[in-house]
Formats: structure tokens, sequence, C-alpha cells
């Protein structure tokens, strides 16, 4: 099971995961990323993903895709383990700003330090 949580702050929007992200919930997050394709900033805190698969990975690329090709800015929180080493080893981490905390992703997100297309 997947549940998704959505904050709207004043400087930015942080949309949060919690639960496996896989060919079973995918849809459920391809269509709340894509709910957020106009937000200026987005941080993805994804803390609470223990699990990510290849449609999951996929459907994130294609959200921050989307809030770029809108002049959005995306930063990516995920701590450390199995999804921080995927997005490490796919080259995600190289598109995409990725930190270990959500404290550390907002930093970045603010300082307009993200990379310019994905």
């Amino acid at each position: 099971m997947l549940e998704i949580d959505v904050e709207n702050l004043d400087t930015h929007t942080v949309l949060r995961p919690s639960g496996e992200i896989d060919a079973y919930t995918v849809a459920q997050f391809r269509e709340r990323i894509g709910d957020l394709a106009l937000e200026p900033r987005l941080l993805i805190d994804l803390g609470s993903v223990p699990f990510m698969d290849s449609a999951g990975l996929g459907a994130l690329i294609g959200g921050i895709r989307r809030i770029r090709d809108s002049d959005g800015e995306v930063v990516v929180a995920c701590g450390e383990g199995a999804l921080a080493r995927l997005l490490h080893t796919t080259g995600f981490d190289r598109i995409v700003p990725v930190a270990e905390t959500p404290e550390e992703a907002l930093a970045a997100l603010l300082s307009d330090e993200s990379p310019e297309a994905l």
C-alpha cells in the first residue's frame, strides 16, 4: 500500500510517498507527481519508501521532466540504503540533486543549484 502526502509551504511543495513504489502502486504515484507539474519548487521526500522498482523510477523521472518543462526546480531526499544506492547506480543523482535528509534537500532547492535539464 502506498500513501502520498503533499504539503504546500510558502517557499516550496513537499511530496512525501510512504510505502513501496512498484508495478502495483506506480499509477497512483505517477498521477500524484503529475498533479504537481506546475509547482515552481518541489522537494520529493523518499525517506519512507523502502523499495522502488524500475516502473517507479520511470514515473519519478517522467514527473521530474514535466516539472522541469514548466521551469520548476526539483530535489530528492532519500536517506541511505537500497533506494539511495539505486539512485546512485542509475546515475539519477547526476541529473537531480539527491540529499540524505529533507533539510539538506531543501537547502539545495532554495539555493537554486539544481541541474538544468533531465
